[in-house]
């Protein structure tokens, strides 16, 4: 038992040292940090709101609607209040002036909740107007993953826009850890925006996506390289694609770089797209590679 506790002890020491080069890129957290799980909740209370009925344990009518509402907010205030204070108050700052801070960052976002409602709306009729396959729009409310991600990205978006840093990145990762599709809250996406499928959907940080457009699963929006400070460090600058209004981009292509893709453009499938191309242009393959099989040969 001495010898096992004495192990645990010499563990618990190695993994205190200081003077391990590797160790030194993990920080030690000098404030408090969010917590995930709080930030979970905060995402499910927002979902409350925008779609009374379809998440949260109520049952609501149209006369218990605005009572819920309301007692939803009040919550959401609550919480976001409390997460947003330990993503801002760092070493340093006035923790009074943080909380006044925090409390005006909460109500500011609380009020861009009917746009992001309005927006999720459009998304909504997007994704039912595009895929023959849903029976209706409440289906698409409670089954589709690019809806649960445009959720998330949607309301990360916006705290990313009103000033708060950490959060905005665990809500997008947590849709992506549960759907596949990878948005950073960073991308700029319009209205009425569709993915079908969605799995292993890639749209980076300095996307700017317009109105109409619909992407297909395997679809990857990134970066053809990125250029380096004098410290061999990454410079965030745009390096992401841009999708005019109308753009279609069906499964597997990957379009990389800071180009354009015109309105009204169709991407077929398995494109490596690296080179802008104007309005209602059609992007296909032009030679299909054919091979035969036999006695369930490959190829």
């Amino acid at each position: 038992m001495n010898i096992h506790n004495d192990s645990l002890r010499e563990t618990v020491k190695n993994l205190l040292r200081d003077d391990v080069d590797e160790y030194k890129y993990i920080p030690k957290p000098k404030h408090s940090l969010p917590n995930v799980g709080k930030i979970e909740e905060i995402v499910n209370t927002v979902k409350s709101i925008l779609f009374p009925g379809f998440f949260g344990d109520a049952e609501i009518n149209e006369d218990t609607r605005g009572y819920y509402t309301e007692l939803y907010t009040d919550k959401l205030y609550a919480l976001l209040n409390g997460q947003i204070y330990t993503s801002i108050c760092f070493p340093g700052n006035n923790p009074d002036d943080m909380k006044k801070r925090s409390s005006e960052l909460t109500a500011a976002f609380i009020g861009k909740l009917p746009e992001i409602k309005r927006l999720l709306s459009t998304d909504v009729k997007a994704v039912y107007d595009g895929d023959p396959a849903a029976t209706n729009h409440e289906e698409v409310i409670f089954c589709y993953p690019a809806i649960r991600a445009m959720i998330n990205y949607r309301i990360a978006h916006e705290l990313l826009v009103t000033g708060i840093p950490v959060m905005p990145r665990i809500i997008t990762e947590l849709a992506h850890s549960s759907t596949g599709i990878d948005i950073h809250p960073g991308a700029k996406i319009g209205e009425y925006f569709s993915i079908d499928h969605g799995t292993g959907v890639v749209i980076g940080e300095t996307c700017i996506i317009g109105n109409h457009v619909r992407l297909y699963q395997g679809v990857t929006l990134g970066a053809k390289g990125f250029k380096l400070d004098d410290r061999g460090i990454p410079l965030n600058v745009p390096r992401h694609p841009i999708l005019e209004d109308y753009v279609i981009v069906y499964s597997n292509s990957s379009i990389l770089g800071r180009i354009t893709i015109g309105h009204h453009t169709i991407i077929g499938g398995n494109i490596w797209q690296v080179n802008s191309v104007p309005p209602y242009s059609r992007i296909i393959q032009k030679k299909a590679v054919t091979s035969s099989f036999s006695d369930g040969l490959g190829i």
